[in-house]
């Protein structure tokens, strides 16, 4: 039995990586996930320049997972380029998370990236912020279309985009139509749920500070949302178009889940940052148990295969 998987060609030892976000912000925490368990990593999402993020208290720890607003706290883009380049004859697979805070930003730092000696998995996150008083790109469908157009009119690298959680059916369907005309390495399936908020009953006040409250969940709050869009994405996309999945990953039952509904790599955020790197050891062991006791020899005996009622 092995839970070995291929990703461009490339075999890592299994399919767990860090979501970006979560123990990836300097050189020392990179390092730390290059030397553990996972099967590979990605780096903080990165602007162009360095940013502080928002003011603290902004992420918590709650009963269920987590609420944040981050900001995109980062050490800027040269940053994790370079720390890229560094390792780039010492790691197989390099995933560099890249965003931008406008659209000329974004086109900016891909070109960046283009002009690079760089030959890694570019994750762009398309679920961040626009411009005040518009949605988040990936719910723009229209300026999604006309931002990967240009895009990949200069980009020859593999690239690879997160995206927000999707609710309705049409939307399942109109983004994946855009999706499947643009040569996509993956989607990653998914950012946080946008806007929650989380209460101190005794306190009886919010318990982030920035947008008064309001917060990105992450941990078991978002498990099906997540495992709805990955399984979604994965009946829609072009098969060359691979899913990673992300979102309520505490448990291998969690990972087995995601890799059934179609998932190749499979991401730990919120888990990730409670328990540290050692947790990476204890996923593959779990999924491994689960593994052996369905008689299953490796990934692509269940994967993308889940079962609906006839």
């Amino acid at each position: 039995m092995t839970v070995e998987t291929s990703f461009l060609g490339i075999t890592l030892a299994n399919p767990l990586m860090n979501a970006s976000g979560v123990h990836c912000m300097t050189v020392a925490e990179m390092d730390e996930l290059a030397q553990s368990a996972a099967g590979a990593f990605v780096t903080k999402t990165a602007t162009r320049d360095y940013r502080a993020g928002n003011p603290q208290p902004r992420y918590v720890d709650v009963p269920l997972g987590s609420i944040n607003s981050m900001g995109l706290p980062n050490e800027g883009l040269a940053y994790y380029l370079d720390y890229c380049l560094a390792r780039q004859n010492q790691q197989a697979l390099q995933f560099l998370s890249v965003v931008g805070l406008s659209y000329d930003e974004i086109v900016e730092n891909l070109r960046t990236i283009e002009a690079s000696d760089y030959q890694g998995v570019t994750e762009f996150n398309l679920s961040c912020p626009n411009v005040p008083g518009k949605p988040q790109i990936a719910y723009d469908f229209e300026l999604t279309e006309r931002l990967l157009t240009e895009v990949f009119s200069f980009f020859t690298k593999p690239l690879g985009l997160k995206l927000p959680p999707y609710f309705d059916i049409a939307h399942f369907d109109q983004m994946a139509a855009i999706l499947n005309r643009f040569p996509l390495t993956y989607v990653n399936c998914v950012n946080s749920i946008g806007n929650g908020l989380y209460i101190d009953v005794d306190k009886e006040q919010v318990v982030i500070k920035p947008k008064g409250g309001f917060g990105g969940l992450g941990g078991d709050y978002i498990k099906p949302t997540a495992l709805a869009n990955v399984r979604a994405f994965h009946q829609r996309l072009n098969p060359s178009i691979k899913i990673i999945g992300t979102g309520g990953v505490r448990t291998g039952q969690d990972v087995f889940e995601h890799i059934l509904c179609g998932a190749s790599l499979v991401q730990v955020g919120t888990a990730l940052h409670q328990e540290g790197v050692g947790i990476f050891e204890r996923l593959v062991a779990e999924l491994e148990a689960i593994m052996e006791a369905k008689g299953y020899t490796c990934l692509e005996d269940f994967q993308g295969k889940l079962r609906e009622i006839n």
